[in-house]
């Protein structure tokens, strides 16, 4: 079985065996977390709106003043070189996660002073053993304790390593339940993501999900939203509560490599009276239509 620490990767200029790839302890990206990253796949082995996820990088690079080096048309290429370079592992695995990022480098006593600045562009094969138990039991969520940075402090739009609140959500919810996702609420006991995922609710037929102002804006969620409009059921971007999870027909996740999972239990609670909801099968049917394969058969099938 290949190892991903053999696949090529591009760092500063240079292709390398990821394993060959290094970061200084003093860089700002591990001392700071003055760094910004995206994270897309593949399906079948073709990038699937890499270029939306560069441009989410760009935006995020924006925001914090950092000049990559290079153009965003540079970085999507990079993703697409970096498939074709490592394609003949796509007999070994089912498909690639592609990521991308760049830091501000050295310079801790001031960012003036920081540089030069590290980039790379890598894959790893997705995991589907991760995910499987997902699409038999359902996943489960719990409201933490830990809330979301406030937006006055952390623009949550931005995709950045300053993840320390959804570490201590992801240690608080596995003391209760060590299959359980965590779920975060804002300063106003809003819901907003879990740690790797973007949220909706489905009540009388009606999809939900929290409004774009206080969450990462996943790429996932647009396509979902995309699919669901082009259902005739357009999703609408509201406040939610608890209440709303807990009293939902369904609930489901939306993330980079299973796409849409189904949820079975929030706080302990069941959600619904069916495992996976109408409206999440069928949303699951027509983003597998998208890509041309069944999402759910090949998690399943490469699980092991």
């Amino acid at each position: 079985m290949a190892s991903y620490l053999d696949f090529e990767a591009y760092f500063n200029g240079s292709w390398m065996p990821y394993s060959k790839i290094m970061i200084s302890p003093d860089d700002r990206g591990f001392m700071l977390s003055d760094a910004v990253f995206d994270v897309g796949r593949t399906f079948n082995g073709v990038p699937f709106r890499w270029e939306d996820h560069v441009d989410r990088l760009f935006r995020s690079l924006k925001y914090i003043d950092l000049d990559p080096g290079l153009s965003q048309d540079q970085i999507v290429e990079l993703g697409y070189e970096s498939v074709e370079r490592n394609r003949t592992y796509l007999d070994e695995v089912p498909d690639f996660i592609i990521s991308c990022f760049v830091t501000r480098g050295l310079g801790v006593e001031s960012i003036r002073d920081a540089g030069p600045h590290k980039i790379c562009v890598n894959l790893k094969p997705i995991s589907c053993a991760t995910f499987a138990r997902f699409f038999e039991h359902g996943a489960h969520g719990i409201i933490a304790r830990t809330r979301s940075y406030p937006v006055e402090s952390m623009d949550p739009k931005l995709k950045h390593y300053s993840r320390l609140n959804f570490v201590l959500a992801d240690i608080e919810v596995s003391n209760i339940d060590p299959t359980a996702s965590p779920i975060l609420l804002d300063t106003n006991g809003n819901v907003t993501e879990g740690n790797a995922f973007n949220i909706f609710t489905v009540t009388d037929g009606k999809i939900k999900t929290p409004k774009g102002d206080n969450i990462l804006q996943g790429v996932t969620r647009q396509v979902v939203m995309e699919l669901a409009d082009a259902m005739g059921n357009p999703v609408v971007e509201a406040d939610l509560q608890p209440y709303d999870l807990y009293t939902a027909d369904e609930v489901f996740f939306t993330r980079t490599t299973p796409r849409i999972i189904p949820v079975s239990r929030i706080d302990n609670r069941p959600v619904g009276d069916r495992f996976p909801g109408v409206i999440t099968e069928q949303l699951l049917a027509a983003h597998s239509d998208l890509v041309g394969l069944d999402i759910v058969d090949q998690i399943r099938t490469h699980a092991s």
